[in-house]
């Protein structure tokens, strides 16, 4: 069995420096690395590797996640797949965990994620130094060691998985009618308990988000996440995103509840910029 690690970025190439650096430090090496560019004002260089590595640009605007995962997806020749989003820093046993568990269960995998300080993995780092500083995250509780089936779909997370590439094609891959950010990775959750695949939570090795600049709530992706969560809501009857979408409801921006979702008016720059959070 093979097994392919993929990861699209946008104008991150430290961050997926040091989501490299975790790839050539780990126990046994993924097959190959596929990187899509999502149009990067400096396109990706990447340099010699102990393993294969591709890179493809993609021509876009904003963050079309779901294309992006996709089109790694259709590159990829592992027999199994392993998405890290390029915040992440994979532990040493990462891949060969992973790839383990993918030989023994056809399930869609989720690796606990570690996150980072400011100033944690910033020039040279220690697996066991950032395992002392890192937190993990307080909706997602994962076993210590071994694996936990979960039964809520929307607790799945795209930011590290493993799928077998036969069923990730058989599932049609992320819906690509989520365009932007947002809800597209719930939506994957949803089809994939429908299409009766497992959701299992895996402990010890995973990987560690390094830190950077965010909004709470990400009023930059308003219009992606409205736009979303109504296509959501259409296929699936509920709301994904409620913590964003009570924000906004709660700020003015929009009326939200059961049955409906409209926008009463967009966030001005200034409120963009008094979301952003260090």
């Amino acid at each position: 069995m093979s097994i392919s690690v993929l990861t699209i970025v946008r104008n991150r190439a430290g961050h997926l420096a040091q989501l490299i650096e975790g790839l050539r430090r780990s126990e046994a090496f993924p097959d190959e690395l596929i990187i899509v560019d999502m149009a990067s004002e400096s396109p990706v260089q990447v340099d010699d590797l102990p393993f294969s590595c591709r890179t493809v640009r993609l021509a876009c605007k904003g963050l079309p996640l779901a294309e992006a995962r996709n089109k790694a997806a259709s590159v990829a020749a592992g027999d199994q797949l392993l998405f890290l989003d390029v915040d992440c820093i994979p532990m040493r046993g990462l891949v060969s965990a992973i790839a383990k568990v993918l030989v023994d269960h056809d399930a869609l995998v989720c690796a606990q994620v570690r996150y980072l300080g400011p100033n944690d993995a910033r020039s040279q780092w220690d697996e066991t130094a950032l395992l002392a500083h890192a937190h993990g995250h307080p909706a997602r509780s994962f076993p210590s060691n071994g694996l936990q089936q979960i039964d809520n779909p929307g607790l799945f997370w795209s930011l590290v998985f493993g799928i077998r590439r036969e069923r990730f094609r058989n599932l049609g891959g992320f819906d690509e009618s989520f365009s932007g950010y947002g809800a597209e990775d719930t939506d994957f959750g949803f089809r994939a308990k429908n299409d009766g695949l497992p959701l299992l939570f895996m402990g010890g090795a995973g990987a560690f988000h390094q830190h950077h600049a965010s909004s709470d709530p990400p009023l930059q992706h308003f219009e992606d996440i409205v736009r979303n969560a109504h296509i959501f809501h259409k296929k699936w009857g509920v709301w994904p995103m409620e913590g964003w979408l009570a924000a906004f409801a709660d700020a003015g921006f929009v009326i939200w509840n059961k049955d409906m979702l409209a926008i009463e008016r967009y966030p001005s720059n200034a409120e963009i910029i008094a979301a952003n959070v260090a």
